[in-house]
């Protein structure tokens, strides 16, 4: 029986996407984003098509949705939803955060888990694809409301994961503070202490120098990258950076670090400018410590101003960093960004872009890293952090950063090559999913039918 051609069989494994997930808008995104690329590598590898490789790479091999009780400050009942998406582990054990946010749900944890197989496939580290979380939001939770949120979540989670099987870490909502809770939790429950089952622990008990710092300092290696290849440098260039967690903050100061000058940072409520350059100080004083709204940078820095509403995208910059949360940048911002000048976009939050806006910046040009490959810095120090807890030491700051460095230098050239092998030297999008995909088809191909 002759195979159907690489478009013909993408349709029917899109179409048969669609039909299965209805109400899932997000995972239907980033399943698009992905198969679109294909058809060149489906060409070159029809035994991807035989092998049926499409068809169970966009179904998880595992699901979990669970209720998680808990008690607050006024001794009050609250029940919020669970999630692990266990995707893919033809590379090793499922890895990928945690999210602990109100917009949680069944969708958003299947693109983010899509999304991390890809990721993860890039870094070479020989992890899987998974992802968590809840609908529970952490923003004005008092530290032990926190703290019995996360014991319950875990007494769930913990029949599920493993140094071998599932390593979860943070995301959005998920930082040290909810790592330590969780993994005192697991421990408890199981008498053991896997200091591997979960990454982004605090450094004094088994977490990797840099890890906060990873994602943020990642996509900023990245961006240097893809502007070393054509001759120019983030030196001296003004940066427009959106967020303001961990990504967002530590992409400022390695921008700062560099010779760039990043000028803004933004959360739900609206954006700062600083043309004088951003104060890091401060900046990791209001939302990390204070964790108070952005305009509280504002209000305290002279010079700068706080902008309610608007977009951040408005403000002129050649370098852009978005690093908040899914699809925040749209075609008009990009239309707004290419007309001032914008030369590197580079995603530091997961899918940032809508589908329309990456096309437009592409199009007219500017260098554009997705955040499967831009990002990946955060995922590929928790693979580190794992190697350290496996063999029992602890690397030192410059060991660790000098590893990054390396392994996004590493992602940058294998994203770069697939790009030109499959005719669009330069389209990193098409270089990231294509390399991802063959690395992850392979060893799908290799290990049979499962």
């Amino acid at each position: 029986m002759s195979l159907p051609t690489p478009e013909a069989h993408i349709r029917a494994v899109t179409d048969a996407v669609q039909a299965r997930s209805t109400g899932e808008p997000e995972f239907l995104q980033s399943v698009h984003e992905v198969l679109e690329s294909l058809p060149p590598v489906l060409a070159e590898h029809p035994e991807f098509i035989s092998g049926g490789i499409l068809d169970r790479l966009v179904e998880p091999e595992r699901q979990l949705i669970f209720r998680v009780p808990w008690v607050d400050d006024q001794n009050q009942v609250r029940v919020n939803r669970g999630f692990r998406v266990q995707f893919n582990s033809a590379l090793g054990p499922y890895k990928g955060g945690l999210r602990f946010h109100p917009s949680v749900n069944l969708s958003i944890i299947k693109f983010l888990g899509f999304e991390q197989i890809f990721k993860n496939a890039l870094t070479s580290q020989r992890i899987g694809g998974g992802k968590g979380g809840s609908d529970f939001d952490p923003t004005g939770k008092s530290d032990g409301e926190v703290m019995r949120f996360c014991q319950s979540f875990m007494m769930e989670l913990v029949h599920h994961i493993g140094e071998d099987t599932d390593i979860p870490a943070g995301d959005i909502g998920v930082g040290g503070r909810e790592i330590g809770y969780l993994f005192g939790q697991y421990r408890r429950s199981t008498q053991r202490y896997e200091s591997g089952v979960l990454t982004g622990k605090g450094v004094g008990w088994g977490g990797a120098e840099v890890r906060t710092e990873a994602t943020g300092y990642g996509a900023v290696f990245f961006a240097e990258e893809m502007l070393l290849r054509v001759g120019e440098a983030i030196e001296g260039r003004r940066a427009i950076v959106s967020g303001s967690g961990n990504v967002a903050t530590y992409a400022i100061e390695k921008i700062q670090q560099l010779g760039g000058k990043a000028i803004t940072a933004s959360d739900s409520s609206g954006y700062v400018v600083d043309e004088a350059g951003i104060d890091l100080e401060l900046l990791k004083q209001v939302k990390g410590v204070d964790r108070a709204r952005i305009s509280e940078y504002a209000e305290r820095r002279p010079g700068a101003h706080f902008v309610s509403g608007g977009s951040v995208w408005d403000v002129p910059g050649a370098l852009a960093f978005p690093c908040a949360t899914q699809n925040e940048l749209h075609e008009s911002d990009a239309r707004t960004m290419i007309a001032n000048g914008v030369r590197a976009v580079t995603e530091g939050a997961n899918m940032p872009t809508t589908p329309a806006a990456a096309e437009l910046f592409q199009q007219a040009g500017v260098l554009f890293g997705p955040g499967k490959a831009a990002n990946a810095g955060g995922v590929a120090t928790s693979a580190l952090e794992m190697s350290q807890n496996a063999a029992r030491s602890r690397w030192d700051r410059d060991t660790s950063e000098n590893r990054l460095h390396k392994i996004m230098r590493d992602v940058h050239e294998a994203t770069y090559a697939a790009s030109a092998r499959y005719g669009r030297p330069g389209d990193y999008i098409l270089g990231a999913n294509s390399a991802a995909f063959v690395r992850v088809s392979q060893a799908m191909l290799e290990q049979g039918l499962i």
